[in-house]
């Protein structure tokens, strides 16, 4: 069966953090192991979501491996170098600070029937905007249909508003 192999190298998150959500994924179907890290806050779920989508582009177009038949064969967490810091302490001391790196390896393999999908993940394109934060093109729409949905009449301003105001009068 054929494999496909992508790294990640000196990731800034300590070794044993990750394992944690790279256990979770090992085993599975592509398709649930990204839905998985989509939804984990941890914060190496981002980084590990990044490279499984590297080995998944890679399966595509290097190898030209079949999308449906992927599985998460293994992926392993090593150490990697550790940055060492100092940390200040009362009466002029210091104590050690390990500030420690991860080498990540994900191996996909090709199964040996397609399963379909139980189900669809669709990534939404960042729109930028001139003002502001950006916003994802999906929640642009649905705060459009919220809106339309749920429309309130405007109220007078009322007696606490005309008191409490910022300014007076």
């Amino acid at each position: 069966m054929k494999q496909t192999i992508a790294k990640l190298n000196h990731l800034h998150i300590a070794p044993r953090k990750v394992r944690l959500i790279a256990d979770g994924i090992r085993g599975l179907r592509v398709n649930e192991a990204e839905a998985q890290l989509m939804f984990r806050p941890q914060r190496s779920s981002g980084p590990l979501l990044k490279l499984l989508r590297s080995a998944v582009a890679n399966a595509k177009n290097n190898d030209k491996l079949n999308l449906d038949k992927l599985i998460v064969k293994s992926i392993y967490v090593d150490q990697g170098p550790v940055l060492k810091r100092f940390l200040p302490r009362s009466m002029g001391r210091a104590t050690p600070l390990l500030k420690r790196t991860s080498h990540v390896t994900i191996v996909l393999e090709e199964g040996l029937t397609a399963i379909t999908p139980r189900f669809n993940i669709n990534v939404s394109k960042k729109i930028k905007k001139s003002k502001g934060k950006p916003q994802t093109a999906k929640l642009k729409t649905e705060r459009k249909e919220i809106t339309k949905d749920v429309q309130k009449p405007k109220e007078k301003a009322g007696f606490f508003k005309k008191i409490f105001r910022r300014k007076s009068v």
